[in-house]
This record gives C-alpha cells, structure tokens and sequence, in this order.
C-alpha cells in the first residue's frame, strides 16, 4: 500500500471547466463538480474507482495538485446481519482517517450518450454506504466515462501485461478519476479568483 509520503505519479484527463456560478449547469445528471460553494478547502483527497469485484483507490498530496495510486480494495457482500460496515467500505473509510481526507471523490460510470447503468447504481449505492461510514467528510460523484479504458490504455503503453493489469488498473482509474477532479478544481478556483482580482481593480 502507498502512504501519504510516497513518490510523485499519475495521470489526467481533459475536462470542461465547471461554471462557477452555476454548478449545476456544468454537471451531468447526478454528478458533481468542484464549486467554491462546496469546495473544503486545503487537504488530501481521496477517490474510488468501483468496480463488480475489486475497487481503486487514489489520494492526492494535501495542496490538491497530483493524484497518486495507494491500494486496490476486494469488493465485499455487505453482511445483513450485522450494523457494521462491509470490509471494503470499513477499509476505506480507515483510509479516509489515515490520510486525514478532506473529500472523497467516487467515479460515477455512464455510458458514452451520459445514461445512468447498472455500474452508475452500484456506484451510487456504493456512496451512500460509504458516506455514512466517513462522515462528516463529503462524499463526491464525478463522471467517470472512459476512465478505465484509458488507465488500461496508458497501462498497455507502459509496458504492463495484460495479466498484471488486474492488479493496478482500478488503481489507475482512480488516479484519473482524481487528477481529472484536481484540474478542474484549480482552474475554477483561478478562475474564481481572476474575477474577484478584476472586479477589485474596478473598485479601486
């Protein structure tokens, strides 16, 4: 497993910048995007990349520039007969509090005309368990499509068989997942500020 003091990597993907005034204009369906309104401020973030068997798991460094992987997580039937959470929601909210995560970000998957699927509801449902297991850290939905196939494509260009792509690669969806959410965050606070900076000018 990494630790919040590993080595610098990861990898993006170009992404509309949200309107900062109106969120919701910029947002998918039941997705989210990075708002000033909502935004905690300075810390680590975490991101999940869910999957039918295993889960991603990413984190950032706490100025919210680079996304880097930590650890692939076993998906877990959740036990009905116990009010204690499944391992794989119990493991992660543990990775919230090690890395003391201001936000946790969850890869929404949407097929490629934006619909929510079967893999959207899991995700969801994923969420909302996982929401009251860190809470108060806020739980995030990011729109996700083709996330996986580019970790799996930048993967393949490394080198990396397809055999050991099992192992990293819901690691490297959620590293895309969060550096796609890193850079759109910063190019809405900058921008948020740009605006603020220009209408100081005009008052002065």
């Amino acid at each position: 497993m990494a630790s919040p003091s590993d080595s610098e990597g990861g990898g993006g993907r170009a992404r509309d910048v949200a309107d900062p005034d109106h969120p919701e204009r910029s947002a998918p369906h039941g997705a989210d995007r990075p708002h000033p309104a909502t935004d905690p401020g300075r810390g680590r973030r975490i991101a999940v990349d869910v999957g039918s068997v295993r889960i991603g798991v990413a984190s950032s460094d706490p100025d919210g520039v680079l996304a880097t992987p930590v650890e692939t997580v076993p998906r877990a039937k959740p036990n009905k007969r116990s009010a204690a959470p499944a391992p794989d929601i119990a493991r992660i909210a543990e990775i919230v509090r090690e890395y003391e995560a201001v936000e946790v970000i969850v890869g929404l998957p949407r097929t490629l005309r934006g619909e929510k699927g079967t893999a959207a509801t899991i995700a969801t449902a994923f969420a909302d368990q996982l929401r009251a297991a860190v809470s108060p850290v806020p739980i995030r939905l990011s729109d996700e499509r083709l996330t996986t196939v580019s970790a799996a494509r930048a993967l393949r260009d490394s080198g990396v068989r397809a055999r050991g792509q099992r192992q990293v690669i819901d690691q490297a969806a959620a590293v895309s997942i969060l550096q796609g959410w890193l850079d759109e965050r910063s190019a809405v606070l900058r921008s948020v500020e740009a605006v603020r900076h220009a209408s100081s000018e005009d008052d002065a």
